[in-house]
């Protein structure tokens, strides 16, 4: 199974109508700002399941600042950041992935792409589908409850 990981979209629901016409995934994780851009790419793809956390830039919307998902077996925590202060360090949100007992942590809010794998824990940044030039995403394959992450470039195709 494919999931695509988007974060920090600011408006630029093109790069992530590009990123699911490139990947073609069964599933999509938004990690904030902008939600609105989810909920966007979910009316374009109704058969496509979306599921969001807000960001900071998220005014006003009401949902879970962190969800705890399982996907095929695999427990996922997804978040943006900004409440676990992920600009200064991911430790908190590692910390949180632990306590939590999840095989990934999915955070943005930093804008910087970031994979990482210790042994026991998956720990990934998609970076922004929001950049004007470089956009990025992430992929989360899982395959008979094995995991991998990846970081991938949006391609704009110009």
């Amino acid at each position: 199974m494919e999931i695509l990981v988007l974060s920090d979209s600011h408006g630029k629901v093109d790069h992530m109508v590009r990123a699911v016409e490139q990947f073609h995934p069964r599933q999509v994780l938004h990690l904030g700002d902008c939600v609105r851009d989810a909920q966007a790419l979910e009316r374009q793809f109704p058969q496509l399941p979306v599921t969001m956390v807000p960001g900071n830039c998220d005014w006003g919307q009401t949902g879970e600042p962190e969800r705890l998902l399982e996907i095929e077996g695999v427990r996922i925590l997804m978040l943006h950041g900004h409440t676990r202060h992920v600009k200064s360090s991911p430790m908190a949100a590692v910390y949180a992935a632990r306590e939590y007992g999840a095989d990934v942590l999915l955070f943005g809010h930093t804008h910087v792409p970031l994979v990482d794998y210790d042994g026991t824990l998956w720990v990934m940044n998609p970076g922004t589908a929001g950049d004007y030039t470089r956009p990025t995403c992430g992929l989360l394959t899982i395959r008979e409850g094995a995991v991998i992450c990846s970081v991938q470039n949006i391609s704009l195709g110009r």
